[in-house]
């Protein structure tokens, strides 16, 4: 299975090129869904399957999909692979981009090798994974998933008052097929591991076996703005202090846990904001993550419980409003040991891993049979232009993905 191998240069040109498109004034990557960084990267990416000859399909979401069908596979679903080429604000090169790259270079590697598979295989770059200028992320693939209406999707209003629609027709990718017209037969995801695991272990690859499941929460504490000084401390319904409790309680709930159950609090506003002012509101978002359903319960209950505990102990009002929620993903166990034998035939050290972040590949799992590669961030470091993945590591990633497309594209067409 290891006879062929892609064009390392090929990929690791790509992957420069479509890095330096997007590049704000001050040198910062910036390609945000429906911007014009966006379409410059989209361009970049279809004059390469146009190069590749393969069949460009853009849906009405934006998601592009460039398209392997040998004659004789027409009839067959395809085997897609991909993931995303939207960026977050000052966004390092490799994060989404890499799969996508990675799978039109598979693509191209086992066209010039005469290869010939039993269905078609296609690549697809999903819309809006980031979810930065609008909400929420994954929004591509999840429309293609039918997990989230076309047209809610396109009506959506961005952080800028853009909406997604009039935005994805102004940069020439409002497509005209419709989400879901391309039905895989499975889908694998090559993804940096944006964690520290791979390369602390000195791991060559991982196997993603599942995908945490995500809870967000936003908390708005509610106390008495007053005088810092003539308020003794056991007079004060203190906004901030609450805050403080709920971050101190989250941070030690899930450091004493058995559990990889891990919980952020990533926006923190106080009012009135004045250096002299007792806080009279504080708001707080929190980020809870588990790979279980049940614990992810557990967790969010006993963030409840302890709200209303405090609430009462410093004469606080406190609500909560829930931001979004999704479930933990189990990925296809025959595709898992897929990827587990390819990098052993190659030569590659792999292990079982949990996805911490949010991919496409949940979005797609349960339309299609779906799992995903890691290979090793340098440092653990992901969304920071310093995010580093080495170039043998890169390569040996796209290495295991094309024998993975290999053994599935090679199964037969029922």
């Amino acid at each position: 299975m290891s006879d062929i191998s892609v064009d390392g240069d090929r990929l690791l040109g790509r992957l420069e090129e479509l890095g330096n498109i997007g590049r704000d004034a001050g040198g910062r990557l910036v390609r945000l869904a429906g911007s014009d960084g966006d379409k410059l990267g989209r361009d970049l990416f279809v004059s390469w399957l146009n190069q590749a000859g393969l069949d460009v399909a853009v849906d009405r979401i934006g998601n592009i999909f460039g398209i392997w069908r040998p004659a004789g596979t027409e009839d067959c679903q395809p085997l897609m692979l991909g993931s995303h080429i939207d960026t977050v604000i000052n966004a390092g090169i490799y994060d989404g981009c890499y799969g996508v790259v990675a799978g039109l270079e598979v693509i191209q590697a086992l066209k010039a090798a005469n290869f010939r598979p039993i269905r078609p295989i296609a690549v697809a770059a999903f819309t809006n994974e980031e979810g930065v200028r609008f909400a929420p992320d994954m929004m591509g693939s999840l429309v293609y998933a039918r997990g989230l209406d076309v047209d809610a999707a396109l009506s959506t209003v961005g952080t800028d008052g853009a909406v997604l629609g009039e935005e994805l027709k102004r940069i020439g990718y409002a497509g005209a097929e419709a989400p879901g017209f391309l039905k895989p037969f499975a889908y694998v995801e090559l993804h940096i591991e944006q964690g520290p695991v791979l390369e602390r272990e000195g791991i060559a690859l991982g196997a993603v076996e599942n995908l945490q499941g995500i809870s967000w929460q936003r908390i708005t504490v509610e106390g008495t703005a007053n005088h810092a000084g003539t308020t003794p401390i056991n007079m004060r319904a203190d906004a901030g202090y609450g805050a403080a409790r709920i971050i101190a309680y989250l941070r030690e709930r899930a450091r004493s846990s058995a559990t990889p159950t891990v919980a952020t609090v990533g926006c923190l506003d106080l009012e009135p904001n004045a250096i002299n002012v007792i806080p009279s509101r504080a708001t707080l978002t929190v980020d809870l993550r588990d790979p279980f359903e049940h614990r992810l319960r557990e967790e969010s209950e006993a963030l409840g419980a302890f709200l209303e505990m405090l609430a009462r102990e410093e004469q606080l009002l406190i609500s909560v409003e829930e931001l979004a929620q999704s479930s933990p993903v189990a990925f296809n166990q025959e595709i898992v040991q897929m990827i587990e034998g390819a990098a052993e035939k190659r030569g590659l050290t792999c292990r079982r891993m949990t996805s911490g972040a949010g991919h496409d590949a949940q979005m797609i799992a349960p339309i299609a049979p779906t799992a995903m590669i890691f290979v090793p961030s340098c440092g653990g470091i992901s969304h920071n232009p310093a995010e580093y993945t080495s170039k043998a590591d890169l390569i040996a990633g796209a290495n295991v993905l094309m024998d993975v497309v290999r053994h599935i594209s090679s199964q037969a067409c029922i």
